[in-house]
């Protein structure tokens, strides 16, 4: 129990350093990029900027902290003879991976519960706060229970869009509301329609009905109905898919309510659904990655070459990376089962470097 504990610290803080070494690094990378996109914005508030982005991308560079970590933690056991020591008190080295696997585990069950949503809401406040300073605006479409919503506009007002549900390639809204507001946010008119198409800057309404809704008008007497009528629009399509936004942006606890309301609104969830499976499986891909890392690394440092010996479990960790994403196009693209899209690479790396460290363990 003492060794475990000893060589689960040593881990940890192996992958604190590493964490905290790439995170300065890609900070002031980082910074660099925001002051040349904005170098008429403050300093402070471009700080500001960077560290909304930090926390999303020290999420994605989790399993390469994890790589690097393990190399660097059983490279020093090697030229410590600790593992020496460890192999002639009568223990395997399989059962020194113990301990670097369950606090593998314990950070990814962590970044899960507690990072993942802490990534999503600076995420998408980072998102929404560069599309601000670009001129693009913010968010243009919200999904609900009741349906779906979305905005347009600009300066001359603003018209809010309801529609209880859409066809899955988003140009045609069915039972929309259209609200026009005024600058001071007065509304000035309702439409309803039975269906809107969208078309090339402009809403194709079919079985139309207007109402006034000006002070001091009465609405249901003046209200007109038209079989027809176009309503301009600035939106396209790919603007509308756009504002979905990554699936990044919710919060993995949010992430089963979302897919149920995307589907209730007739959209594909699939995206979702699969970066949700994956997530759930992100702590056992990390185990994977710690273990594939010591089948490179956990061999005597004498007669060794070390830098290539580190060089092979990066490329390890990159090969099985690209396997789990390449996985998932496959998923999003329907080619194979969501379940096993997410769950089936993270398995096969663990299997895979479970049978390389038997094999070194026999040989």
């Amino acid at each position: 129990m003492i060794l475990h504990y000893y060589i689960a610290r040593r881990f940890f803080w192996s992958v604190l350093g590493v964490a905290v070494v790439l995170a300065v690094l890609m900070a002031l990378i980082d910074l660099v990029d925001e002051l040349n996109d904005y170098p008429h914005l403050p300093f402070v508030r471009v700080l500001g900027v960077v560290a909304l982005r930090m926390p999303e991308a020290n999420y994605e560079i989790l399993p390469l902290v994890m790589v690097l970590a393990s190399a660097a933690l059983f490279l020093r056991m090697s030229r410590s003879s600790e593992l020496v020591v460890l192999r002639a008190s009568g223990r395997s080295a399989m059962r020194g991976l113990v301990a670097p696997a369950v606090v593998a585990l314990c950070i990814g069950l962590l970044g899960l519960a507690i990072g993942n949503p802490i990534v999503a809401a600076t995420a998408k406040r980072y998102h929404d706060l560069v599309n601000t300073l670009d001129g693009r605006g913010s968010a243009i479409l919200a999904i609900a229970s009741e349906g779906l919503w979305l905005r347009q506009g600009g300066e001359t007002g603003q018209t809010v869009i309801f529609a209880a549900r859409a066809s899955s390639d988003l140009a045609i809204l069915y039972e929309p509301n259209f609200v026009d507001f005024a600058p001071d946010g007065q509304p000035l008119r309702r439409i309803s329609a039975a269906t809107a198409h969208l078309g090339n800057g402009d809403w194709a309404l079919s079985d139309v009905k207007i109402w006034d809704l000006s002070k001091g008008v009465n609405s249901e007497a003046t209200a007109k109905q038209l079989a027809s009528l176009s309503f301009p629009s600035e939106l396209t399509r790919d603007r509308i898919i756009d504002s979905f936004g990554k699936p990044v942006y919710v919060p993995i606890w949010e992430l089963p309510r979302f897919i149920a309301q995307l589907e209730q609104a007739g959209f594909s969830a699939r995206r979702y659904a699969i970066w949700f499976q994956t997530q759930l499986a992100s702590p056992l891909f990390l185990v994977a990655l710690v273990l594939s890392s010591a089948a490179f690394t956990m061999g005597h440092a004498r007669g060794r070459n070390t830098g290539l010996s580190v060089l092979a479990a990066v490329l390890m960790g990159f090969g099985l990376h690209y396997v789990r994403n390449f996985a998932l196009i496959l998923g999003e693209n329907g080619q194979i089962p969501i379940l096993l899209a997410a769950w089936a690479p993270p398995v096969a790396a663990l299997l895979l470097a479970t049978g390389i460290l038997l094999h070194l363990e026999d040989g």
